[in-house]
Formats: structure tokens, sequence, C-alpha cells
């Protein structure tokens, strides 16, 4: 299984694979065309609840790490959209793209966790 992350601002490349971005609203400033996605899934992103909670402060991020993966886990659409990006992600690369500003606590990265853990039972 080959999942990267990537900021959706960076410049696309041939090898990001599937390109997938997972934010619930789309970034500032890129048009769809810039972006080359082949699948924006809204529905695995948290809700607009816990996004604003969360508010990307590093001393929030274990905690929304919990609520968030608990959010994935109670709806039907995001565990879906979960077995999908491991289906692709069995065949080819996927990169999960994002807007936030710092790489490491954000819904993406998050994510990518969660699917690694859900891989591996």
């Amino acid at each position: 299984m080959d999942i990267v992350l990537k900021r959706v601002y960076e410049k696309p490349s041939n090898a990001d694979g599937v390109r997938i971005l997972v934010d619930r609203i789309w970034p500032r400033g890129v048009s769809k065309e810039e972006a080359k996605l082949d699948h924006w899934l809204k529905q695995v992103a948290p809700s607009k609840e816990l996004r604003q909670w969360f508010g990307h402060d590093p001393a929030r991020w274990d905690e929304f790490r919990k609520r968030y993966y608990a959010e994935i886990k109670q709806s039907k659409k995001a565990a879906l959209a979960v077995g999908q990006i491991l289906e692709w992600a069995k065949a080819q690369r996927v990169t999960l793209l994002f807007g936030a500003k710092d790489h490491v606590h954000n819904n993406a990265y998050a994510l990518k966790d969660y699917l690694e853990n859900v891989r591996q039972g």
C-alpha cells in the first residue's frame, strides 16, 4: 500500500498516482484545473464542528485524532470512502491532498494513519 501526503498547492506530478482531496472545503486560490484531482472525498473529512474546534492547534492533536476516527467509524459514507481509498492504494500510489499549512497536524495526516491501521487490522 502506497499512500503519500501532499499540499494541494504543490505542483502535481505523474508520480502522485490517484490524487484525492480529503478536505471538506475547497482550498483558497486553487482552481480545479490546477489541482488536477481525481477525486474529492468530502465525506471522509472531519465535520465542520470538529475542524473548527481543532483549529490546527497542536495541543489538541491527540484529542482531534480520537474524535476524527470516531466520526469516520460512525459514518457509513466515510467508511465507504475509506474502503475505496484502500482499494485504490492496493493497485497504485494514492496521494491524499490537503490545504493546511501544517504538514503534520492536519486531517490528511490523521487519515493516513487511520488507513494504515485499518489495513494492518
